[in-house]
């Protein structure tokens, strides 16, 4: 896999990452005692997203923000646990990817209810396309061997603002303000994490046909 070494510039530190993987392992280790399978885990991923995006569309952003937390922290968890019980194969990844993009697209939809008919319908459409353009250009770029993790606005980013702004809009009572920051943040740095992708596919390429052509002279 050919890799760009230049720096990943992100909102969250990287000792924020750390810390989220060291608390997700410790939890894991729970689940693991527990008996649950990782995909278990995925699956209630999912549920807890699509109770977001309903508890968005019928205007109670409180719940909906619980929602999301407790479907960050089991997305979190599914990979750890089964790499902790050696029961990782190519289908549970696949399955966790595939069900994370439902995942955000039952959350977007459901903020499309709640603001249709309203301009704040279009800013919500704006983020679910960068949020999935983000997805689409990471797997596409690891599909040809390139990294493809760089960028601003990754998922855990996306799925911080919007429970941010649904609980901090449902406590201060200025959910709609809140959503719109969010949302436009979302809209805005998710689409340029998919240009960032793509540049750096295209510099690692360029420095992979350096590499092989013969020296001069």
């Amino acid at each position: 896999m050919q890799t760009n070494n230049a720096k990943n510039f992100q909102f969250l530190p990287p000792r924020w990452d750390a810390g989220v993987t060291r608390a997700a392992r410790a939890a894991a280790r729970i689940f693991v005692r527990l008996g649950w399978p990782a995909n278990v885990l995925t699956v209630l991923s999912l549920a807890a997203a699509a109770a977001g995006g309903l508890l968005f569309a019928l205007g109670l952003p409180f719940p909906a923000s619980m929602a999301i937390l407790v479907c960050g922290i089991l997305d979190g968890l599914d990979g750890k646990v089964a790499a902790a019980t050696g029961t990782a194969t190519a289908f549970g990844a696949f399955l966790d990817s595939t069900l994370d993009r439902y995942a955000e697209a039952f959350l977007f939809l459901g903020l499309a209810v709640r603001f249709r008919g309203r301009w704040i319908l279009w800013l919500t459409l704006a983020a679910l396309v960068g949020s999935f353009m983000v997805s689409y250009t990471r797997a596409r770029a690891e599909s040809l061997g390139f990294d493809g993790r760089a960028g601003l606005m990754r998922r855990p980013e996306r799925f911080l603002l919007l429970g941010l702004a649904a609980f901090i809009g449902a406590l201060a009572a200025v959910f709609d303000e809140a959503m719109i920051a969010a949302l436009g943040v979302i809209a805005l740095f998710s689409n340029i994490t998919a240009v960032q992708r793509a540049a750096r596919v295209r510099s690692a390429e360029k420095a992979a046909r350096r590499a092989k052509e013969p020296p001069h002279g």
